[in-house]
């Protein structure tokens, strides 16, 4: 097998703005998801955390891997740099408000979120799994890789399992969510 690597580019090669990329990937229609972790040392009970990503990938089926993308510096960063299970959960149409609730920037608290959003709990991670999900997926974290201003999570697949109805997916297209047709 031959592997094909691109070379460095020198300092004063162009390089697209943020605006740019952004529009430019806003053409490319992605699933969206909700990765959960539980954090048995946040209080009491633990505490739990979620983010919605539409960057969620397959990378290996022998052994099972999957991927996120969680920018750098967020809560979801910090917890999964201290434990190395995580969950997502494949969102259909029907959890639009979930999704738009955990993407809001400054929210208070997962917590609130959490106790609005019906879910249960991960067989192997605790992390919540959100009812009627497309399917959902648990994860051991393999390996952490830093890119950009982001941490790329590559997860070996503990449980894969499709618990909710058979209902069209959530899509995030254009910069906002859109109907499977």
């Amino acid at each position: 097998m031959q592997y094909v690597y691109s070379s460095p580019q020198p300092a004063s090669a162009p390089t697209a703005t943020a605006d740019e990329f952004r529009a430019a990937l806003a053409q490319l229609a992605a699933g969206v998801t909700l990765v959960t972790a539980h954090d048995p040392e946040g209080g009491a009970d633990g505490e739990d955390a979620g983010m919605t990503a539409t960057s969620f990938l397959s990378v290996s089926l022998e052994p099972p891997l999957v991927l996120i993308s969680v920018r750098e510096d967020s809560r979801m960063d910090e917890l999964l740099s201290r434990i190395d299970t995580w969950a997502v959960s494949l969102l259909g149409e029907e959890h639009r408000t979930i999704a738009s609730r955990f993407a809001m920037k400054g929210r208070l608290s997962d917590r609130l979120l959490f106790a609005d959003t019906p879910h249960h709990r991960g067989e192997f991670t605790n992390a919540p799994l959100i009812d009627g999900a497309l399917a959902t997926v648990e994860c051991r974290t393999e390996q952490r890789v830093s890119a950009g201003d982001h941490t790329l999570l590559i997860g070996r697949v503990l449980a894969a399992r499709i618990p909710g109805p058979d209902t069209k997916p959530l899509l995030y297209f254009r910069t906002g969510y859109r109907k499977f047709a």
